[in-house]
């Protein structure tokens, strides 16, 4: 699937949201290859944490390997999760942003995409769904387009995924300082420890929850900004 392949109607609606300003000023086919990085960057990083075991190759086409369910952090106007669902027409997924407009724009999407049997829409704060019985410990793999800060997103997405599962994230397409954005002894807090960065025109992180999100994480809602587990300066 690319941007040239992307159904009419979910184009339409992705228009829609841009049209509303629930997105980016990028050009829509730009943001449309930006989301499907994410599964690309989902497909090489199961491959490079399972040692290609059972694992089709990126961009593989239909029966390709997937999550088993996703949640989109902050899904905002539905990038990536909208183009996400559809990739994988068959997964179960949570949209999750805890504001009223979008989480309204995103359930007339899914309704009208015919989704509404695979696609959960919930408006809540990340701390909160993260306390959730609903949903703690329950996603595989959770997408981060542009959510917030490094240790704020780590925090957000941790109590949401299982062991082994995998937190893909957005990232400045120029190499970065990953040590110091993504630093192994920070995420160790949450269970978490860093395994690629995905470089190719986008660039994506992907940080794996190699043991349960402990059980004081997340925090109090706004705690995880004003007083975050690690500080990220990069020159």
């Amino acid at each position: 699937m690319s941007a040239a392949t992307v159904p009419r109607a979910l184009f339409e609606v992705l228009a829609d949201a841009r049209s509303l300003d629930l997105l980016g000023p990028m050009d829509l086919d730009d943001q449309i290859e930006h989301a499907l990085g994410f599964a690309s960057a989902f497909e090489q990083a199961s491959t490079d944490r399972d040692g290609g075991r059972g694992q089709a190759a990126p961009g593989s086409g239909a029966g390709r390997a997937g999550p088993r369910r996703w949640l989109d952090l902050g899904s905002g106007g539905g990038l990536p999760g909208l183009v996400l669902a559809q990739y994988w027409p068959s997964v179960p997924a949570v949209l999750l942003d805890a504001a009223e407009r979008r989480t309204s724009f995103l359930s007339d999407a899914v309704a009208s995409l015919g989704w509404e049997d695979r696609v959960q829409v919930i408006r809540a704060r990340a701390e909160d769904a993260g306390s959730s019985e609903d949903f703690r410990g329950g996603f595989d793999v959770v997408w981060a387009r542009s959510f917030g800060s490094p240790p704020v997103t780590a925090e957000c997405a941790a109590p949401f995924l299982e062991p082994d599962g995998l937190l893909v994230v957005s990232e400045p397409p120029s190499p970065g300082q990953t040590d110091v954005r993504w630093p192994r002894d920070g995420l160790a807090e949450l269970g978490q420890e860093p395994l690629t960065t995905v470089r190719a025109r986008f660039g994506y992180q992907v940080v794996l929850q190699s043991s349960p999100c402990p059980a004081r994480f997340p925090r109090r809602s706004g705690v995880a900004a004003k007083r975050p587990l690690y500080r990220v300066s990069e020159a």
